[in-house]
C-alpha cells in the first residue's frame, strides 16, 4: 500500500477579478457546453497574469496558484510558507475541497479536518456541543465515536463553560480554540490548518503546537501547516514548501526552506549607502552623508573584525547628537543596539565609527538599522540602512551552532 497521503499534480487555480459572467449570453452557453458538456477546459481561462500583487494587471484573470507539483507522504508535517498573497490559503482550500482547480488533479488519501478560518465549519446558531456533533458527522464518524472524544475535545478547547451556548456568542479567540480541538481530536487522517492559530493567545498556541507533534508523530497522521511565525514552522514541520506569487519556489528540509524565505526579504542593497550635501536626509541641523560598513578584503568572515562608519553635516555649533545603531539578524530579531553617547558637536562635517570586533556573529545576512538623535530631537531614523552577510571562516561551520550570535572571545578556563 502507498504511503502517499497527498499528491499535487500539476495544479494551478485561475480566478476572473471583477464579474464572473462572460458578459454575453452566447459566450455563457459555449463556456457551459465546451466544460460541462464536452468536459474540455474553458476556454475563457486562456488568458492570464502571474500573482503579483506589487504590479498592476492589465488582463481580468490572475492565476492564484500555478503547476504546484510535489507529494505528502503520510505522517510528514508539511510548513506552506510565503508572503502574503503567494497562494498558501488558496492551496489548502483546494485540498479540503472549498474550492476546486482550474487545471490538474489533487488526491488525497484519507478523511481531512481543515481550519482554514475563525469558525470554519461552525453554524452560528449551534451550540458547541451541538457543532462538536456535526463536524463530527461531515467527516463521517458514528455518534459513539464522536461521544467518546467529547470530553478531550472540551477540555482541550477550555470552552466547557460556554459548550452550551451558540458559537455567535463566542470569542475569535474561543472559536478558534474549539475549532482546533474539534479538527485535531475527532481523528482525520490529514490534518489543514492555516493562519488561525495567531488568534490564539501564547498558552494555547503552545498547546496547539504540541498536540499537532502529538498527532503526526505518535499517531503517524498528517499535517499541512500554514504560517507567518517561522519559530512555530521550524518547531513543528519537517518538510517546508515555498511559495511565491503563485508559483512553487522550493521544497525541501523546512530549515533550508524557512532561510531561504527569510534570505528573501533582506535587502541585497549592500554595505554602503551614501548621499551628496544637496539629497541628504536628516533634520534639525543634521544632514547624513553616508551609512556604511568597513572591513578587509572582499569577504566579512565570522572571525574578521570590522566597522559601522557614519559621515554626516552638522548646521551649526552645539548640536547635541548621538547615534544609535541596531543590528538584526534575518529572523528579525534584534541582536544588540550599539549608543554613542548625547555629545554636543561643533558646525561641520563629522565621522562616527563603532568598532565591532571579531568573533561575534553565526554566519547569515544581516541588516542594520541606524539613528541619528539626542533626548530631545530625532534627526535621522532609516530602517534597513545597511545590509552585510559574514561567511563562515573555514576553520568552523558557525551556522551549525544554536544561538543567534557566537561571541568566541568567550574562553573557557581549564584547570
Amino acid at each position: 500500500m502507498s504511503n502517499i497521503a497527498i499528491e499535487f499534480e500539476h495544479v494551478s487555480k485561475q480566478y476572473r477579478l471583477g464579474l464572473v459572467s462572460t458578459k454575453t449570453l452566447s459566450h455563457d452557453i459555449r463556456r457551459f457546453w465546451i466544460t460541462n458538456i464536452l468536459g474540455k477546459e474553458d476556454p475563457y481561462l486562456k488568458i492570464g497574469e502571474t500573482n503579483d500583487r506589487a504590479s498592476k494587471g492589465t488582463s481580468d484573470y490572475v492565476w492564484a496558484l500555478r503547476d504546484i507539483d510535489f507529494k505528502v507522504e503520510q505522517g510528514d508535517v508539511v510548513g506552506i510558507i510565503g508572503k502574503n498573497g503567494a497562494g498558501k490559503s488558496t492551496l489548502l482550500k483546494l485540498l479540503s475541497r472549498v474550492t476546486g482547480p482550474t487545471t490538474g488533479t489533487i488526491r488525497a488519501h484519507g478523511r481531512i479536518g481543515s481550519l482554514l478560518e475563525v469558525g470554519t465549519g461552525f453554524h452560528g446558531e449551534m451550540t458547541g456541543r451541538e457543532n462538536i456533533f456535526m463536524n463530527g458527522a461531515i467527516l463521517g464518524m458514528s455518534r459513539s465515536e464522536i461521544q467518546s472524544k467529547l470530553d478531550e475535545i472540551i477540555d482541550f478547547s477550555g470552552c466547557e463553560r460556554y459548550i452550551d451556548t451558540p458559537v455567535k456568542r463566542y470569542s475569535s479567540g474561543m472559536t478558534v480554540r474549539l475549532g482546533f480541538a474539534v479538527a485535531a481530536f475527532l481523528e482525520p487522517e490529514i490534518l489543514v490548518v492555516d493562519e488561525v492559530l495567531a488568534v490564539g493567545d501564547a498558552e494555547f498556541q503552545k498547546k496547539a503546537i504540541g498536540k499537532m507533534k502529538d498527532v503526526s508523530q505518535g499517531q503517524g497522521r498528517t499535517v499541512l501547516f500554514v504560517s507567518h511565525n517561522m519559530a512555530s514552522v521550524k518547531a513543528l514541520c519537517k518538510k517546508g514548501v515555498l511559495l511565491e506569487n503563485g508559483i512553487m519556489k522550493s521544497i525541501g528540509p523546512v530549515n533550508l526552506i524557512v532561510d531561504e524565505y527569510l534570505s528573501g526579504n533582506m535587502d541585497v542593497g549592500g554595505g554602503d549607502r551614501t548621499w551628496t550635501l544637496d539629497n541628504a536626509p536628516g533634520g534639525g541641523g543634521i544632514k547624513v552623508l553616508r551609512c556604511g560598513i568597513e572591513y578587509e578584503g572582499t569577504e566579512l568572515n565570522a572571525d574578521k573584525p570590522f566597522d559601522l562608519v557614519y559621515e554626516f553635516y552638522c548646521e551649526q555649533d552645539g548640536l547635541s547628537v548621538g547615534l544609535n545603531p541596531h543590528i538584526y539578524n534575518q529572523q528579525e530579531v534584534c541582536l544588540f543596539n550599539i549608543w554613542s553617547g548625547d555629545k554636543p558637536i561643533s558646525k561641520g562635517h563629522h565621522v562616527a565609527r563603532f568598532h565591532i570586533p571579531a568573533g561575534i556573529f553565526c554566519a547569515g545576512p544581516y541588516r542594520v538599522d541606524n539613528m541619528f538623535y539626542s533626548h530631545a530631537a530625532e534627526y535621522f531614523t532609516h530602517q534597513g540602512a545597511n545590509y552585510f552577510t559574514v561567511e563562515n571562516t573555514g576553520k568552523l561551520d558557525f551556522s551549525n551552532y544554536l544561538g543567534v550570535i557566537y561571541p568566541s572571545m568567550i574562553k573557557a578556563d581549564y584547570k
